[in-house]
């Protein structure tokens, strides 16, 4: 307890997760006038692969998909972009869909999944060889959106995590919260703390952390509206993750709020007993707000895969997810040099 998150070594980044379709209709009905839907290659691990491959990290991504001559085409799109996807799984009938109302964030009506009997739903452990594919990888990334799937995926995601653990892999979670997901009779609070004890590195929010892991969030927090209470609920939190969770050596929280037609985005650091704290940024106008929580992910990873201290690693986490907030696609697409600069301005 106590030690700040150091990796090892500087392997391959191994993300797993499911590769979804988003397919974004207007709001207004556009979409059916001029009979076209746009759509982006997607998934938040994906997207934490993709931000890493961009930054130079040697980025590798597992998933599983169907076999077909569109799934090889997104496959050759991403090879393009320095992803190593040569481990894929290649089984089942379908790609997993979502749809997304442009401009709206994954909440309420305006999300509408279509993942049932995808490939990637399919998994079962056994299916996949870990041994095999963790060789010349020194991080595994991945989410809780994966056991939010089915007790199957959920037992696949166990099975990773203690081949993982037993060959020091540094681990990492994104604690992403989909009500509309879990539908298989078990509550988050009943799968996540038992991956989650295989963490060194654990991202969310307070709110995740209270639905997943049981950390009660104070019950007034939004009464009070105060950026300071709401980190001081964030140390609370984390000082309690790492006493939980004696693996876990880092723990990051994100906090964005829309109110009076301003987003305002800042974040919080919680690593070798030390509380460190962002900048915060606002904007009276975004394009879009998917993806920008796996662009702070990516972004804690290569502050911790670079050897940057913790406040460095920090700020370029938040800054990353703040310009992400300005693409239309659900990854990022800055340079890491124009991240750096503007850090270093």
């Amino acid at each position: 307890m106590g030690d700040p998150l150091k990796i090892q070594k500087q392997g391959k980044v191994l993300s797993f997760g499911e590769l979804l379709l988003r397919i974004s209709p207007d709001e207004g009905g556009q979409w059916l006038k001029d009979n076209t839907f746009p759509f982006y290659i997607a998934g938040a691990e994906l997207n934490v692969a993709t931000a890493l491959a961009l930054w130079g990290v040697p980025s590798k991504y597992i998933t599983a998909l169907p076999d077909n001559g569109m799934v090889h085409q997104i496959v050759d799109f991403l090879e393009k972009q320095n992803i190593d996807l040569s481990d894929v799984i290649y089984h089942g009938n379908r790609l997993g869909l979502y749809f997304l109302t442009k401009g709206k964030d994954l909440k309420n009506d305006a999300l509408i999944y279509d993942r049932a009997y995808s490939s990637f739903s399919e998994l079962k452990p056994g299916m996949i060889d870990w041994d095999k594919h963790f060789e010349g990888v020194s991080w595994f990334h991945f989410s809780a959106i994966c056991p939010a799937i089915n007790q199957n995926v959920a037992d696949v995601c166990k099975e990773a995590l203690e081949i993982a653990s037993r060959k020091n892999i540094t681990i990492s979670v994104d604690l992403n919260y989909r009500s509309k997901l879990w539908q298989y009779n078990k509550k988050p609070g009943e799968i996540m703390p038992g991956l989650v004890q295989y963490c060194d590195l654990i991202m969310g929010n307070v709110w995740a952390v209270e639905t997943m892991l049981g950390i009660p969030v104070r019950p007034d927090i939004h009464e009070s509206g105060q950026k300071g209470i709401y980190l001081k609920e964030a140390l609370k939190a984390s000082e309690e993750l790492i006493k939980r969770y004696p693996k876990c050596k880092a723990v990051a929280n994100t906090f964005r709020f829309d109110a009076q037609k301003k987003v305002s985005y800042y974040a919080a650091l919680y690593t070798g007993e030390e509380f460190y704290t962002s900048n915060e940024f606002g904007s009276t106008q975004i394009i879009n707000k998917v993806g920008s929580g796996d662009c702070f992910m990516a972004g804690l990873i290569y502050g911790f895969y670079n050897d940057f201290d913790p406040d460095r690693v920090l700020e370029f986490a938040t800054l990353a997810a703040f310009e992400k907030l300005f693409i239309e696609s659900d990854t990022t697409n800055i340079p890491v040099e124009e991240i750096l600069a503007k850090l270093n301005s």
